[in-house]
């Protein structure tokens, strides 16, 4: 994990007094969150009771985010913090922001969640401590049974922060138990047959869903870090083995290494965005592309 800079936290303090001064003074309540469809599920809960402030801006990865001093104001505006759970950011910045921001209320959506823990971490030994993860897999919203967590997560919290409006966020909870259910329908359907199928991708993101669908997630970049020749060979033979048919790349990574091996290997290249704030459309995207449904398969 990261030390942040002697200058940074001298900031914060400096924001954290001109923040709380704002708080008194009232205005729109405000709950930020480090990713966006964190944003998505407290926005179907909440409606328009509270306004959702993302640190991660669209194109930035989660893992590695630095925030401006801007943000640093709006997130100490913040009633709360819904943090994801162990991602990059979070690991960095959460006991700053704490301790600069002693008000501020902070939720973990991952608790009660199965995570799974990095296969890095159990067999590198010491290096393993420069992992962005930490641990375990941070990437839960990817899976049915993560969202669901989130939800139920983001509704508990948002009752003890507003107790007055709890019949709204459990009815808007059920609204999106509703529509995280019929995604797992429509993602099953696509999936069921591929049960056992191996995908690429270059940064591990799908672990949950991979989990959840019986499927094989093989991983371009390792411990956090570009994989050498003889990774890239052993991953190309695996892949060839598996029968993988598509390699995933996001926009926050390098693409170089994910287009060697689609050419080495036959797949197709998909641009996926796991961090999309729409996360129903963006999972039965995932599903339908896996499934060779979108049209633009071989």
């Amino acid at each position: 994990m990261k030390r942040i800079p002697y200058w940074i936290c001298l900031l914060l303090a400096i924001v954290g007094l001109s923040a709380c001064q704002g708080k008194k003074e009232g205005g729109t309540r405000m709950i930020s969150v480090t990713i966006e469809p964190q944003r998505y599920f407290v926005e179907k809960i909440a409606g328009d009771l509270f306004q959702v402030y993302c640190v991660t801006p669209a194109g930035q990865s989660p893992e590695t985010y630095d925030p401006t001093p801007q943000q640093m104001v709006q997130i100490s505006r913040s009633q709360a913090y819904f943090r994801i759970g162990e991602i990059g950011f979070e690991q960095a910045w959460m006991k700053n922001l704490q301790s600069q921001n002693p008000d501020m209320r902070v939720f973990d959506l991952s608790e009660g969640m199965e995570l799974i823990k990095n296969q890095e971490e159990e067999h590198e030994g010491e290096e393993a401590h420069h992992h962005h993860h930490g641990s375990v897999d941070p990437h839960i919203w990817t899976s049915i049974s993560g969202a669901k967590v989130i939800a139920q997560n983001t509704c508990q919290a948002l009752v003890k922060l507003d107790p007055e409006n709890q019949e709204t966020y459990q009815a808007g909870y059920q609204r999106l138990i509703g529509e995280i259910d019929s995604t797992a329908v429509e993602m099953k359907r696509l999936l069921q047959p591929l049960a056992g199928s191996a995908f690429i991708i270059y940064h591990p993101t799908l672990t949950y869903f991979a989990r959840e669908f019986g499927l094989q997630q093989l991983c371009i970049e390792l411990d956090g870090k570009e994989p050498s020749p003889a990774q890239l060979k052993r991953l190309i033979e695996t892949a060839a083995q598996s029968k993988a048919k598509v390699v995933f790349v996001q926009q926050e990574f390098d693409q170089k290494n994910a287009e060697l091996i689609a050419k080495e290997t036959g797949c197709r290249l998909v641009k996926i965005n796991p961090l999309s704030y729409n996360w129903h459309d963006e999972m039965i995207r995932l599903a339908t592309i896996l499934a060779g449904k979108d049209g633009q398969a071989d």
